[in-house]
């Protein structure tokens, strides 16, 4: 039987001693993305004609001597400029800004065929850049990958490999609710807390206030790594341990454009189901979102609406009630994990039914 191989990035943090070098780089590629924007703008508006990736490729030919890049690199500016212009539907794109406060975070795009890795060095455009090998890059065919820089500064080699898939034995099944309180609620009763960004707005606001810039983007920096280290942990005990996982349908993009933003985006819901998706994937089990509708009010034990239950907006600080119908007591989180639990199962398909009320 053949193994089934999936693709994972790994992101290898580069050495400060080259950020003077990558930063030169980086300016070239913004020059080369503007060209490619204000080339292509003028195509449009003078002679009504979209250029495509290869029309690029055949006028930022040869530049690369001069510019001090790698010639695969400049081509795949060009693409990668025509594939975001045809995704966001614009005759010009935003420019990319090498100075000032708006400064675009350094990016730097590498073909397969253009990098290597030996002895703890990536080598590309004649350079040898040293990094910290977490992952034993060795082991790896590489795919693709780009140098980027982070909000602090620093610079990370992001490379695509080939894995294999790892099946998972966990024989479960479990759902999620998203909320605010807490970020995820299963149901067995495990949660994620999240909150990251309130527990530490506090010393943001003090930081922000002192116009201390480096202090800021130090505390942005650690609220995401503790986000991303409690989603990641969470994620993978949940795959581990189950054959089928489930979570609510939540509308996250439509909630950060009202008054909850702060707490939806602090919450990372579409952060998880991200990890949780080519997590299962590649474990080879199911992941799916259900309708959550009705999740919250309907009993989890005798199925009905009571009129005990958590409801609107009124509703949304009771954490714990009582079936008026069967008597029985909720975690309004979990409860809410069990009937999309159930949803998901396919025992109601077509979700909890809002007229099956108690009176």
């Amino acid at each position: 039987m053949k193994t089934k191989l999936h693709t994972k990035t790994l992101k290898i943090r580069v050495r400060d001693k080259h950020v003077t070098t990558l930063n030169a780089m980086a300016r070239s590629v913004n020059f080369v993305w503007n060209y490619c924007n204000d080339l292509s703008y003028r195509s449009i508006r003078e002679r009504n004609k979209w250029l495509s990736g290869y029309d690029l490729q055949d006028y930022t030919k040869g530049a690369n001597k001069e510019l001090g890049l790698n010639s695969a690199t400049v081509q795949m500016i060009g693409h990668e400029y025509a594939t975001r212009r045809k995704q966001f539907k614009k005759a010009r794109l935003n420019w990319r800004k090498s100075g000032g406060a708006r400064r675009s975070l350094g990016w730097i795009p590498v073909r397969k065929d253009c990098i290597s890795f030996k002895d703890g060095h990536v080598y590309h455009n004649r350079n040898h850049f040293h990094i910290w090998d977490s992952y034993g890059l060795s082991q790896y065919t590489f795919k693709s990958g780009s140098f980027n820089e982070d909000g602090r500064g620093r610079w990370y080699f992001n490379v695509v490999v080939g894995v294999e898939a790892e099946q998972s034995t966990g024989t479960g099944s479990v759902a999620i609710d998203l909320g605010c309180k807490t970020a995820a609620t299963d149901s067995n009763g495990d949660e994620v807390t999240g909150r990251h960004y309130r527990k530490l707005e506090v010393k943001l606001g003090l930081a922000q206030r002192a116009k201390n810039k480096h202090r800021v983007k130090n505390i942005h920096a650690k609220i995401k790594n503790r986000r991303s280290d409690e989603l990641h942990k969470y994620s993978r005990k949940l795959v581990n341990e189950n054959a089928a996982i489930f979570v609510g349908n939540v509308n996250s993009l439509g909630l950060v454009k009202t008054k909850m933003a702060k707490s939806v985006l602090d919450a990372g819901w579409g952060i998880l189901k991200t990890m949780l998706e080519y997590k299962c994937d590649h474990a080879g089990i199911v992941f799916e979102e259900v309708n959550e509708s009705y999740t919250t009010q309907t009993c989890s034990s005798c199925g009905v609406i009571p009129a005990s239950s958590p409801k609107g907006r009124a509703g949304l600080g009771i954490r714990e009630w009582s079936c008026s119908h069967c008597g029985t007591t909720h975690d309004r989180d979990i409860n809410a994990a069990k009937n999309i639990l159930a949803v998901g199962h396919g025992r109601l398909a077509v979700g909890i039914p809002h007229y099956n009320q108690a009176t």
